[in-house]
């Protein structure tokens, strides 16, 4: 066994084994699953190795410039290892594109005549204990992207951060910009040495900072087309000085978006804090499905296509875990 291996279980043993003020018995256990799996699953080393020229595609793609000019993009999240981490661990690739082409149709019929963009929202770093980060096989995650780019389907990567700093984090992502249909987002929750027992953040400099990152990344390689970058919150404290955040860098586009599961009040009020912000325009929701997992949270009800686009501002990303 690998010495960073065991180290890790190590920690997870520790994880488990203490009383977090947030957190269920069952639902540390489920997670001590989860991080094992994501470790079976994960590179031998780190830093993460990031793919060649030759293994991407960048001329024969079309590439819209202004993705959410016309459209909204729908989403199925997870981790392709992980049945308890979202719907997109539980199912095949075909079969998830199947199910999401069926939910693209109910959104297309109440959204009038703006599109509808499939999407599928990969944990591409998840957080352990202590804040280290797990990374995403890099062959799992370029065979989700290949499918992608062959059926229509545009692809966001996640970065849980942890104990690290968030543009370090967003680095790491950054080469799979070459593929055409991929885009990035943060998760300030799990900005934290210590996941799952307080909620972490990032600042709104930090969010400047880090489209900027993207947008240099994009004019130095000549890489076509606008990328979206993702910012996750439900509670006040995940974006510090939320007021500081800008919009304007060339190539970027900020969703702002929504997180956290509960019933549709509960769901609807966090909305409607996030839509407080108007220097973030662009927003999005997330949406929990009901696993029937121990101690996880969902939405009960989840909200119909037709009551997630009444939210004001209407959600130009809507996402499904």
């Amino acid at each position: 066994m690998k010495r960073h291996t065991l180290r890790f279980i190590i920690a997870l043993v520790a994880f488990v084994t203490i009383e977090p003020q947030l957190v269920s018995a069952e639902i540390r256990q489920m997670y001590l699953k989860d991080y094992i799996i994501a470790q079976q699953a994960s590179l031998d080393s780190l830093p993460y190795s990031v793919p060649s020229e030759e293994e991407t595609i960048k001329e024969e793609v079309l590439v819209n410039q202004n993705i959410m000019e016309n459209n909204d993009i729908l989403a199925f999240y997870g981790h392709p290892s992980s049945t308890n981490m979202g719907i997109l661990g539980r199912y095949s690739k075909e079969s998830l594109n199947q199910q999401l082409t069926e939910l693209a149709g109910e959104y297309d019929a109440a959204n009038g005549d703006r599109g509808v963009i499939k999407a599928f929202y990969l944990i591409f770093g998840t957080v352990w204990p202590e804040g280290e980060i797990g990374y995403i096989n890099k062959k799992t995650l370029t065979s989700y992207i290949e499918f992608c780019q062959e059926n229509d389907i545009i692809v966001f990567i996640d970065h849980q951060i942890g104990k690290y700093d968030p543009i370090d984090s967003l680095k790491t992502m950054l080469p799979y910009l070459r593929y055409p249909n991929v885009h990035l987002a943060l998760d300030p929750e799990w900005r934290t040495a210590k996941p799952m027992k307080e909620i972490g953040s990032v600042t709104g400099e930090e969010i400047n900072e880090a489209q900027k990152v993207i947008s240099d990344y994009l004019a130095e390689h000549r890489l076509p087309g606008e990328r979206l970058l993702v910012i996750h919150q439900f509670d006040a404290k995940m974006i510090k000085d939320r007021k500081a955040v800008e919009t304007d860098y060339p190539g970027v586009c900020l969703v702002h978006c929504a997180d956290g599961f509960g019933p549709p009040r509960l769901k609807r009020d966090t909305y409607a804090y996030l839509a407080q912000a108007k220097n973030m325009p662009v927003k999005g929701f997330k949406l929990f499905y009901n696993f029937n997992i121990p101690g996880a949270g969902y939405d009960n009800p989840i909200l119909s296509p037709e009551e997630v686009l009444a939210l004001d501002p209407k959600p130009n990303l809507i996402i499904y875990q």
